[in-house]
């Protein structure tokens, strides 16, 4: 057999060095190979030390010098973002469209707003199918577990480096926080290519939303008080309840919405969006903007009047957790007996709600409920 060209021109039988010779020359290529590998070694450890403590699990008592600490919050971040993208994949509609909700420890408690929020999707007109496509969004260990064991789709809300295992009362620096994480979650949502509807857990679903929404609209929102007209600015937008379409309109106007915050220090998401949705920046980027009729996108701010044309229902103006668990469980009732009723009785007599009762503005004002304060919107 023939060599290759590597061999070309040389004598095989003759060794190039004498026996000896070859003996020391490879001691000497040893040892010289040996310290320059310990060189590059040391080399790469020095530069690569916090590159290398990013892979350790969280776990881990492992604490990065103090000038890391933003490289790390941002890998976290990545990370996070890629397991999201893997919820809302399993999710997602064949359009891409997921419906994203959020929970915290409160919320998840057994017979309390997750509960009758999902019994709501199951007892609506044509939406159990729709909890196929419903991820939450879970802020603290309890919820999480809790959604693992009564739903499918269920993210972590810590793996992006947020934590909010702490109580987060209405208003407070924490209850903020958590609001404009959320937004900044949204807007990391419509990057990665996703239309959503979000949803707070205690709207309730009787009958399918996509129909009652605009097909020539980027952002649709629902309305504490809707002043009949769709397109003015002058409805009072409630950020409970959001239809967006990903698009090179959506993504910068919640990009915008998030950098606000800075110019409305200590406000809520919602106010801030009505601080904005005449700014200029709005009419340049060209978002098509509509509110939503409070006759099919009610709430206990504005009731819808008819059960004939109801989507969703939102426990909002109401002050403590006991009150709108309480008005929820009447609404639901309010629901199923009007759904035993014969067709002809549902044409012919509009029926309506018995609620708001402890979440009224009257009871309020007198202070004959009882009265909480978390994470009241």
């Amino acid at each position: 057999m023939t060599m290759s060209n590597s061999a070309e021109g040389l004598n095989e039988d003759k060794p190039l060095i004498s026996g000896n010779n070859n003996h020391v020359v490879r001691r000497v290529v040893k040892v010289t190979l040996l310290f320059m590998g310990l060189a590059v070694l040391a080399l790469v450890f020095h530069n690569n030390a916090n590159h290398f403590a990013s892979f350790l699990p969280t776990s881990y008592y492992f604490h990065p010098p103090p000038f890391s600490a933003a490289s790390s919050s941002s890998s976290s971040q990545e990370v996070g973002d890629l397991m999201l993208d893997g919820v809302l994949k399993n999710a997602s509609m064949k359009d891409r469209t997921v419906i994203v909700t959020t929970l915290n420890d409160a919320w998840a408690e057994p017979n309390s707003v997750l509960d009758l929020f999902l019994h709501s999707f199951r007892i609506g007109n044509q939406t159990q199918w729709l909890l196929n496509h419903l991820v939450i969004i879970c802020l603290d260990d309890k919820a999480y577990a809790r959604c693992l064991a009564s739903h499918p789709h269920c993210y972590d809300l810590r793996s992006r480096g947020d934590n909010f295992t702490n109580e987060a009362f209405f208003m407070t620096p924490n209850y903020l926080k958590m609001m404009w994480t959320r937004i900044d979650l949204l807007a990391s949502i419509l990057q990665m290519g996703y239309n959503f509807v979000f949803t707070d857990a205690d709207v309730m679903w009787f009958r399918d939303p996509f129909q009652r929404f605009y097909s020539n609209a980027d952002f649709q929102i629902a309305c504490d008080k809707y002043v009949g007209n769709p397109d003015d600015v002058k409805n009072h937008p409630n950020g409970g309840f959001t239809y967006v379409i990903s698009n090179n309109r959506t993504i910068p106007f919640y990009k915008f919405w998030y950098r606000s915050r800075e110019d409305y220090k200590g406000m809520h998401d919602q106010d801030v969006l009505n601080k904005i949705k005449s700014h200029p920046f709005i009419k340049k980027i060209g978002i098509r903007m509509k509110f939503l009729d409070t006759a099919y996108f009610g709430g206990f701010c504005e009731p819808s009047k008819d059960l004939n044309l109801v989507c969703t229902m939102h426990a909002n103006c109401c002050v403590g957790q006991p009150n709108k668990v309480h008005d929820l469980k009447i609404l639901l009732e309010d629901w199923i007996k009007f759904t035993s009723l014969p067709a002809a009785t549902k044409a012919s007599s509009p029926s309506s709600w018995t609620v708001p009762d402890y979440c009224s503005l009257e009871a309020i004002l007198q202070g004959r409920k009882v009265l909480g304060t978390h994470l009241t919107q």
